[in-house]
């Protein structure tokens, strides 16, 4: 029913095994290390056609430097940390919340509420553009980082309520009734008994939020415009000028806008491979 270990196959499997995973990680990383050359290559190489060659020069200095004080990104950084932040602890709050509602109460059309939250997640997010556009222009919303945080938080509840339900569904019940027993109240039980069990999935799922918030850009698009409210990936295409596209500053603003979600990672790679492992084996 599962395939077999590649630790049990045979010497021929083993050895393909070996000889296409290296190939596979070269096509994995030749966009990153072309971005990579991209942000380093002097203007000139564009405009004489070089552009899968090695650089003519190194402009790296001068790329991140026209990046960092002769545009708009340490706006349009300062406006995603505005709207992921937020957005992260938003959903986190709402999702522990109905996690903890439709994981521990039985009531009647539980099962029923859960899978509304399921079904959102398979609405294709394209088809909602003109009604979430003209709801944001009807609340008076567009083009503000308030409208996107709202939205963001409204969308990804849904995964988020699925990822925390199923956790704390896993937890031991007889830790809750026996809370219970001793009469504290409901409250007190999901902050001082549920939440702590779930510091690995709380961190896996920020990390999970924070890299789907911050790599939006068809959102980011539809709902924000100019420099006051648009996040980084959206703003990277201010370096298009009106005949030609400046891709060597669009890959280094590429590369400073990859740095957050990479270094929220490492950050949080501990808890982050533990809350995915959780309730794996008993």
């Amino acid at each position: 029913m599962f395939p077999t270990p590649i630790e049990k196959r045979g010497p021929a499997a083993k050895a393909t095994y070996q000889a296409f995973l290296p190939v596979a990680l070269l096509l994995w990383l030749a966009p990153l290390v072309a971005v990579a050359i991209f942000s380093v290559k002097p203007d000139v190489d564009f405009t004489t056609g070089n552009y899968w060659g090695l650089p003519s020069a190194f402009a790296g200095a001068d790329n991140y430097g026209r990046v960092f004080f002769d545009s708009d990104m340490p706006r349009y950084l300062l406006n995603s940390v505005l709207i992921t932040v937020p957005t992260v602890v938003g959903v986190v709050i709402l999702s522990s919340m109905t996690g903890f509602a439709l994981g521990i109460y039985k009531f009647r059309s539980n099962l029923w509420i859960f899978f509304m939250f399921v079904a959102g997640n398979f609405v294709p997010f394209q088809i909602l553009m003109v009604p979430v556009r003209d709801l944001t222009l009807d609340m008076g919303l567009y083009n503000t980082k308030t409208g996107l945080v709202l939205f963001h938080i409204a969308f990804q509840t849904g995964f988020a309520t699925l990822f925390m339900r199923n956790f704390i569904r896993a937890l031991p019940f007889p830790l809750i009734e026996a809370a219970r027993v001793e009469g504290v109240a409901e409250w007190r039980i999901y902050w001082f008994v549920v939440l702590p069990l779930l510091k690995p999935a709380l961190a896996a799922m920020a990390v999970l939020i924070f890299t789907f918030i911050w790599n939006d850009y068809f959102w980011a698009v539809v709902l924000t415009q100019g420099a006051e409210s648009q996040p980084v990936t959206a703003g990277i295409t201010s370096f298009n000028a009106q005949y030609r596209a400046a891709y060597h500053l669009m890959s280094a603003g590429s590369i400073v806008a990859a740095l957050p979600p990479v270094a929220m990672f490492f950050l949080m790679q501990k808890h982050f491979i533990a809350g995915l492992t959780l309730g794996a084996v008993k």
